[in-house]
């Protein structure tokens, strides 16, 4: 059971890494610091978006228009940290 859990904590972990380099990966693209026309760049990019927009779009459409500045990674990090909290306090104190 407890390799289970390491393993949820794992997805989590990865997961929450995958929001940063998609938020990063947006600050990129709206700088015109890595060109999306590129093949590779383009590849990464769609796979990012696609893998993180599930859980971004439900916070995106709850929260208010606030002038161009998306907090929604910010809040799906704090979310995801917390569910790992949540999992690593409770999980590990009912097996041990």
């Amino acid at each position: 059971m407890i390799s289970f859990i390491n393993l949820i904590l794992t997805v989590i972990d990865v997961y929450s890494y995958l929001v940063i380099a998609s938020a990063i990966m947006s600050w990129l693209v709206a700088f015109n610091v890595i060109n999306p026309r590129n093949d590779i760049v383009r590849a990464i990019g769609n796979f990012l978006y696609q893998i993180t927009e599930p859980a971004l779009r439900p916070i995106r459409n709850i929260l208010p228009n606030l002038g161009g500045v998306d907090i929604s990674p910010v809040i799906l990090l704090l979310l995801l940290w917390f569910v790992s909290s949540l999992i690593r306090e409770y999980a590990y104190s009912l097996l041990l």
